[in-house]
């Protein structure tokens, strides 16, 4: 994996350099993600932020739960070996994986206790406002969540 600010812990007062607005923190969803690969709306703008990372002037964050999500959606659209194939090439770009604990998950309840948000949805939801970091997506369903969380929409 590339070099990347490393993820705070959950309720821990030292975040990465990232969260602290230094480099600025970007939590990238599902959409985001398959936008670049599909060459859908905001693909510029994903790989974009994609260059900046690599130059270390921004920190790409997505949750294990949206790259599940990813996954999941690839295989069924084509099959499982593009899927994996897929999962290798998003494993070298500058993209950390911020693994799934129980405050992630308890955080991610309360967000889909509330709004009408698919449940991976609300892992990126969680995600974003633990790192104080701008939430990447061009998916409608996040406008409900938008007094929650900075959104950078994809097609704007």
């Amino acid at each position: 994996m590339p070099n990347i600010p490393p993820l705070p812990k959950p309720s821990s007062p030292s975040a990465p350099e990232s969260v602290n607005e230094k480099i600025k923190a970007y939590v990238l969803d599902s959409h985001a993600r398959l936008a670049l690969l599909q060459r859908e709306v905001g693909q510029e703008r994903v790989a974009g932020l994609i260059e900046l990372a690599h130059k270390q002037k921004a920190a790409l964050y997505i949750s294990l739960i949206n790259w599940g999500e990813i996954f999941y959606i690839v295989a069924r659209r084509q099959n499982a070996k593009v899927a994996k194939e897929l999962m290798q090439d998003i494993e070298k770009l500058p993209l950390a994986l911020a693994e799934v604990n129980r405050a992630r998950v308890q955080a991610a309840a309360e967000v889909k206790s509330k709004y009408p948000v698919s449940y991976a949805d609300a892992f990126a939801v969680a995600l974003a406002r633990e790192y104080g970091a701008l939430l990447v997506t061009g998916d409608p369903e996040f406008k409900a969540v938008e007094k929650m969380v900075s959104i950078l929409w994809l097609g704007d």
